[in-house]
């Protein structure tokens, strides 16, 4: 039995679905199961049980005998909100319970951590934990992720195998949800469909000409296939970067949407919103030497293709993966 927190969520249920792909069926989801704007996500996946998120703790223990992983891709994950009380109770407190769990029981156990630790990235990106401490987070999200890492370090008994996967920008199916925390991707899809025309930040930065910020953008299909192959292969416990390893541009990004939309480009410039201008990241790229070195076989999208299938295989149709 593999167990998935955040199961109802974007990654969490891409996640159910590429192990019902790979031939398991024998899946407990976990989430909040309230919302109905998120039944989509999980209604087709085989699963054998549904649990609330807030009787998790207890049916763990309840069935430990039978859980082979837990995967932790549950959190609150707004980058925008300003109240502490639920990102230390879900990315924090309740992320501690569910390691304590798999280090009782040896689960192995994977989890969500997120670039956004690295905050402005003045440190770097590297994965190196002797530099943890020196990662400065911009908003309560990210310092709830940083926290757990950090956590983690000092543990002296852990899972027999684990993972910690500090996220880039992931953008794919099943994110209808989100609303304003969808990928770019997706709101630049839904931009165009209504007006021909998509719009982007004017940089702030003088090293950044317009549209030339950059990101690692990740497809959620490549997440996913990594997290498959290390519960597969469980070579080597730590913590680990998950993005392409190459950076590119939101005017690269804008093309690849246009022409999978077999539209020409067309593209505005706006100003940037006062209350994003301190915490805006220029630039993020995966240094991705670590997660390579385990002999995890990793080939991620391009954004060229990566975009096209989400754009022509989902956004259009509205379908879910």
């Amino acid at each position: 039995m593999i167990l998935i927190t955040g199961a109802a969520g974007f990654i969490g249920s891409c996640m159910a679905g590429k192990m019902n792909a790979e031939g398991f069926t024998d899946l407990t989801l976990i989430d909040n199961f309230q919302r109905s704007e998120r039944q989509k996500n999980y209604r087709s996946k085989n699963h054998n049980h549904l649990v609330d998120r807030k009787a998790a703790l207890q049916w763990i223990r309840s069935h430990e005998q039978h859980i082979q992983a837990v995967l932790h891709l549950g959190a609150r994950t707004d980058t925008m909100a300003t109240e502490p009380g639920p990102f230390e109770e879900l990315n924090f407190s309740y992320s501690k319970e569910l390691w304590k769990l798999c280090t009782a029981y040896q689960i192995p156990f994977i989890y969500a951590s997120s670039a956004a630790t690295y905050g402005d990235g003045k440190q770097g990106f590297e994965d190196d934990t002797s530099k943890l401490s020196e990662l400065k987070p911009l908003n309560l999200y990210a310092k709830s992720k940083h926290n757990f890492d950090l956590w983690v370090q000092e543990q002296s008994e852990s899972p027999f195998f684990w993972a910690g996967l500090k996220f880039f920008n992931v953008y794919g199916p099943n994110e209808y949800h989100k609303g304003r925390m969808a990928s770019v991707v997706f709101h630049a899809f839904n931009q165009i469909q209504e007006t021909g025309r998509l719009k982007l930040f004017k940089s702030q930065h003088p090293d950044y000409a317009d549209g030339m910020q950059k990101r690692d953008f990740i497809y959620v299909m490549d997440v996913v296939d990594v997290i498959f192959k290390l519960l597969s292969e469980r070579k080597s416990s730590g913590l680990y970067n998950l993005g392409t390893g190459q950076a590119r541009s939101f005017i690269d990004l804008a093309h690849a949407i246009f022409a999978a939309m077999d539209k020409e480009p067309a593209i505005d410039f706006i100003d940037m919103p006062e209350e994003l201008r301190n915490n805006y990241q220029y630039f993020t790229e995966a240094p991705m030497d670590k997660l390579k070195a385990t002999g995890i076989a990793f080939q991620p999208r391009t954004i060229e293709d990566g975009v096209s299938d989400y754009v022509r295989n989902f956004l259009q149709s509205e379908a879910y993966f």
